[in-house]
């Protein structure tokens, strides 16, 4: 089971921790690989408070908005060991009117980088999935969460 993460702030980015948990392991006693992509999909919802102020939930439910992910890139540079702390960095490098560019940075305690990823979302509605212009209610905070 996943704690719950605690959010902090670098500068203008998002920055959110987690233990490795065993269930998040292969049999060679490191981080699975879609496990990986579930905890940066967690750390994504997580953030969402921190940048904007509203939770993913309301988003999604009350506001009928999703922002799935069309396109990833990831590479990984060192293995997730059970019981590390991982600490996510999150900011958007780019905004467009409809989608924006996610950056995920993953180190451990000890401050190695275990995984970076880059992932552009599109703003869609959740009634019939067609693209939408980012709410300017959400877009202020995206546009705020930078690696500046």
């Amino acid at each position: 089971m996943l704690e719950k993460a605690s959010p902090t702030r670098i500068g203008m980015a998002v920055q959110l921790s987690r233990r490795v948990d065993f269930p998040m392991l292969d049999m060679a006693g490191i981080g699975f690989y879609p496990r990986i992509y579930d905890l940066a999909h967690r750390f994504f919802e997580d953030s969402w408070m921190n940048m904007c102020g509203v939770d993913y939930p309301h988003i999604i439910g009350e506001m009928k908005v999703g922002f799935p992910v069309v396109d990833i890139k990831s590479e990984f540079h060192a293995p997730f060991r059970y019981g590390d702390t991982v600490t996510a960095k999150i900011w958007i490098s780019k905004i467009g009117s409809k989608s924006c560019t996610w950056q995920y940075r993953f180190s451990n305690q000890k401050g190695e980088l275990l995984w970076s990823s880059e992932q552009v979302t599109v703003c869609v509605s959740m009634t019939d999935m067609s693209s939408l212009v980012i709410p300017e209610t959400l877009r202020k905070g995206l546009e705020e969460c930078t690696d500046e």
